[in-house]
């Protein structure tokens, strides 16, 4: 029989630990690589780490206001559509299912795949059960090792939380533990060999502030101090994607106990601790090998790198099983808030009618199948390039579209906290953000920074993004003609009755 309420099985430990695993995937191990390559040097590697820092946490303590005010399933779409209005929230709703959830977990499933295959040299993108196929210009599908062990996973972490929410909370939990341990071990290499050779250390920090082997970001580069502050904003691309998603949490606060006082803790204690972890870990990658190291790590893989420089010979396969636990858990983790999402939308008659139901284990089962077969649906396109003869990922550029939307969203949302304090005064606050208006002010600020420097120095990876947020505009005007018939009759035999 099917459940009419969620049931309140996440305490703050587990949600501690949905903020956490939700954060670390693979993206700590690698972008440093990219983001070094940018700044060329030690102390602006560490700066751009520390500004990912500020607006992530100011961002959570922001969040944790409106989650304590509106301690209810759908999160962000929640708080758009009270704040602003149901089209917003709409908008934001329609980017995230579309692309930012199931495109991070088809990116996330498909990193498992790949790290996979050091273990196991069959699971391959080389290794076609389906050769592409080319169906439109720069475009195919195809059914690579890689990609079925990918749906694989994304099948799998569905259904253990079709199976309701203790099991995908006691995943969650083992997963992220175990992340979090082999981070931990990862920073003792980095101790162990800045005690056996302090060395490197000093020569990274030498110079901590002069770039060297930098890369160009249009006509510019980390050379000139305008340069460097472009810089800085269009590196936020990578370090801020390797910390998003922490506000997942709030799509479940209608399973967390005591959200109230929870769901506040929770992403001021996961975010914390996460981004503490992030900068330990960049100064391990800065103890163990040379600033240069990191800019030509292969296939910027700078922790693998760092393992097998203090172990030689065992890098590779240590952190390929350090990467498939993180990435894992995290695939599950997005899999978990997303579904609830769904159906708050499905709640307010603007998703499928069925996913705005929970099944028997008091979980939206229909949303999280919904969400399942789309992100299975953006595993196998992929792009080609007719120059280099190689073939990519339509998540890939769909994700780098929408970074930037994103943050819009995010700005928007941080936004509403100010609004809803004139046009709520009223309203239960049983946590009132820390250090408002000045923290949430410096988030908007910076954030909108960051976000004017990408439209104007990342063009072709951000724009789109708008025209994917706007293409729900028709979309929500046909969901809401075809729900007006229905809420009229709601109205009409409320009022007979």
């Amino acid at each position: 029989m099917a459940q009419t309420e969620f049931r309140k099985a996440l305490g703050l430990f587990d949600s501690v630990m949905i903020v956490a695993g939700i954060m670390v995937g693979s993206g700590i191990f690698i972008v440093s690589a990219e983001i070094s390559r940018q700044v060329g040097s030690s102390g602006w590697l560490l700066v751009a780490w520390v500004i990912t820092g500020f607006l992530t946490v100011f961002g959570a303590l922001s969040y944790g206001e409106l989650a304590a005010m509106m301690p209810s399933a759908g999160g962000m779409y929640v708080y758009l559509r009270e704040a602003f209005s149901p089209l917003l929230g709409f908008l934001y709703g329609w980017t995230l299912m579309t692309v930012i959830q199931t495109g991070s977990i088809a990116a996330v499933a498909i990193a498992f795949a790949r790290f996979s295959g050091v273990l196991f040299p069959s699971i391959s993108e080389s290794r076609y059960l389906i050769a592409p196929i080319r169906f439109l210009p720069g475009y195919a599908v195809s059914l690579s090792t890689t990609q079925c062990l990918a749906l694989a996973v994304i099948l799998v972490t569905c259904l253990v939380n079709i199976g309701g929410v203790r099991w995908g909370k006691l995943v969650q939990n083992v997963f992220t533990l175990a992340k979090l341990v082999g981070m931990v071990l990862l920073l003792g290499l980095g101790a162990y060999a800045f005690v056996r050779d302090p060395s490197v250390l000093h020569r990274n920090f030498a110079h901590p502030w002069h770039p060297q082997n930098v890369s160009m970001i249009g006509s510019l580069s980390a050379m000139t101090g305008a340069g460097m502050i472009v810089v800085l904003c269009v590196s936020q691309t990578g370090s801020l994607f390797s910390a998003d998603s922490w506000h997942d949490i709030t799509f479940v606060a209608g399973e967390v106990r005591n959200p109230q006082r929870n769901l506040p803790l929770a992403l001021g204690l996961g975010t914390s601790m996460v981004i503490v972890l992030y900068l330990l870990c960049n100064l391990c990658y800065l103890a163990v090998i040379p600033m240069h190291s990191i800019q030509t790590a292969a296939d910027d893989r700078v922790a693998t790198l760092v393992v097998n420089t203090v172990l030689p010979g065992i890098g590779r396969i240590a952190m390929a099983c350090l990467i498939m636990v993180s990435t894992f858990g995290t695939v599950n983790a997005l899999t978990l808030a997303g579904g609830r999402a769904c159906y708050a939308m499905a709640q307010d008659g603007l998703f499928f009618r069925r996913a705005g139901s929970l099944n028997k284990e008091g979980v939206p089962g229909w949303a999280l199948a919904l969400q399942c077969l789309w992100a299975f649906l953006l595993v196998l396109p992929r792009t080609y390039s007719t120059t280099t003869h190689t073939y990519g990922n339509v998540y890939s550029n769909l994700l780098d579209y929408v970074i930037s939307a994103a943050l819009i969203f995010y700005i928007l949302t941080v936004a509403g906290l100010f609004r809803l304090r004139r046009t709520r005064p009223q309203a239960l606050r049983p946590y009132r953000c820390w250090g408002y208006p000045w923290l949430p002010a410096i988030y908007i600020v910076g954030a909108s920074f960051v976000l004017v420097v990408l439209f104007a120095w990342r063009t072709a990876t951000t724009w789109p993004g708008l025209i994917i947020v706007l293409s729900g505009v028709p979309v929500y005007a046909l969901l809401r003609r075809s729900a007006a018939p229905a809420e009229a009759s709601s109205r009409a035999a409320s009022l007979s009755n």
